[in-house]
């Protein structure tokens, strides 16, 4: 009588194999750097065709010295689900913002739309005390869970992760803000702060990235995003 296990398991084996070949893992973006130390190619005005006369590059950072209207800048690309990483850092009492899902057709600046990270001396703001409006917040949603910003003059390292509703804040190598967009709490804490009136807010899902400028002076450096 014939043994038919052998053939069984040579063809079991071949059936694997092909589903290797035609069913390959998701493979993960690469990162794509959005400044390289030396020009502005990633970036322009918010409504602007060009980087407003205000930014300068100082020893391989962006840098914004000049606060007023027309200083806030935008990547050109526009993302959906996203990670991004940064180096900031601000002077003594500094204060500046990373908005993202930033919808220009909405309004004359990118809060109008996009939620904040908050960049800020915060040793130089509310005695040191951390709340809504602290480094690392989701700009006066969300207080970060710590405190672990450096003082003014010193590199800090940012990174914000968006997946679908899912947001976090990350730090210095600590998330301190995660959060569902939409979910019950997160338009409970809207309705609560500065934004509650605004209808554009947080209303996109897809945008650029902004750096908030008009604030007075701070750097950006290493910048780099990957899609998710």
């Amino acid at each position: 009588m014939m043994n038919y296990l052998p053939l069984l398991l040579l063809a079991t084996t071949l059936m694997g194999c092909q589903a290797k070949e035609f069913d390959p893992k998701p493979t993960e973006a690469a990162w794509t750097s959005l400044f390289d130390g030396e020009t502005f190619e990633h970036w322009r005005g918010y409504k602007q065709d060009a980087m407003p006369a205000g930014w300068t590059i100082d020893d391989g950072a962006m840098f914004a010295s000049v606060p007023g209207h027309g200083m806030d800048i935008v990547s050109k690309e526009a993302y959906t689900d996203f990670e991004l990483e940064l180096e900031w850092k601000v002077k003594e009492g500094g204060n500046s913002g990373v908005m993202w899902h930033v919808d220009e057709a909405a309004g004359d600046y990118p809060w109008m739309t996009g939620p904040e990270y908050q960049l800020l001396d915060d040793a130089a703001h509310d005695g040191g005390k951390i709340g809504k409006n602290s480094a690392g917040s989701s700009y006066d949603v969300y207080e970060p869970s710590e405190a672990v910003s450096k003082p003014a003059g010193e590199w800090n390292a940012a990174r914000i992760v968006v997946r679908g509703a899912h947001v976090e804040h990350w730090l210095n190598g600590k998330k301190v803000v995660s959060y569902e967009k939409g979910s019950d709490e997160h338009q409970a804490r809207v309705a609560a702060s500065k934004w509650a009136e605004m209808a554009t807010y947080g209303s996109t899902s897809t945008g650029h990235i902004a750096f908030q400028g008009d604030h007075g002076e701070v750097w950006f450096r290493n910048l780099r995003i990957r899609s998710l």
